[in-house]
């Protein structure tokens, strides 16, 4: 039986490969100031990926290639009920100074590494790991 969710939000993982290596930007919530990647509630005229990279873009002020992979997906209580979130990848082609929530958040450039022990939701650490594998056999390049 299928399980039921009372809101679902779409996410994306920012990357970039720099020296061969790969790098994730996190951004800081607004009220806790704990690294996140950006999210959001899914728009009712986009798609999950379309409405996830516009959140990128509002929160961390990038902007990114329409390649993706849906890295998967996990669940938290939250809003007071239980949410389903789908975390996409996705490259960084810009990185702008002028963003809506500018002074709002704080972002940064990891190592795989230090975003996985970095982010808040051991969950996002498992789809970060799941996007260095994808990038180590090749499939985004």
């Amino acid at each position: 039986m299928p399980e039921e969710f009372d809101f679902e939000q779409s996410a994306i993982i920012p990357y970039k490969i720099e020296d061969d290596e790969l790098k994730i930007l996190l951004i800081t919530s607004i009220r806790k100031k704990k690294w996140i990647i950006p999210k959001g509630f899914i728009e009712f005229n986009l798609s999950p990926f379309e409405s996830a990279k516009k959140e990128a873009f509002e929160e961390a002020g990038v902007i990114g290639t329409n390649e993706t992979f849906e890295l998967g997906s996990f669940n938290l209580n939250k809003y007071g009920g239980l949410t389903k979130i789908i975390v996409y990848s996705m490259e960084v082609e810009k990185f702008k100074d002028a963003y809506p929530e500018r002074n709002l958040r704080k972002r940064k450039w990891f190592s795989t590494e230090e975003a996985i022990e970095t982010v808040s939701i051991p969950e996002v650490g498992k789809l970060i790991n799941t996007l260095q594998e994808k990038v180590k056999t090749s499939q985004f390049k």
